[in-house]
């Protein structure tokens, strides 16, 4: 029909081995397969660095006195009060 069939595919790369030889197409395959893993590689060091990042942020905001997260908390108590005096 349309599509290509098995027969047509294996004289396709029958003719790609006799023109470029096993060994070349082998030192293709090697370096292609090296710059996929240093592709990886330079993700998961980006990701590292970002997460990093992130955590340090995190950190810092995680810092804040207990006093002042009380204070916020006994204001939201208070406000909750005087908007629903029939609850408490």
């Amino acid at each position: 029909m349309g599509g290509i069939s098995i027969w047509q595919l294996a004289i396709l790369v029958l003719i790609i081995v006799l023109l470029f030889g096993t060994k070349k197409l082998r030192t293709l395959g090697t370096d292609l397969g090296e710059s996929v893993k240093g592709f990886k590689k330079a993700m998961n060091e980006e990701n590292k660095a970002e997460d990093a990042g992130f955590n340090q942020v995190e950190q810092k905001q995680n810092a804040q006195p207990e006093q002042q997260k009380t204070k916020t908390k006994n204001r939201l108590n208070s406000c909750l009060i005087l908007v629903f005096p029939k609850f408490y």
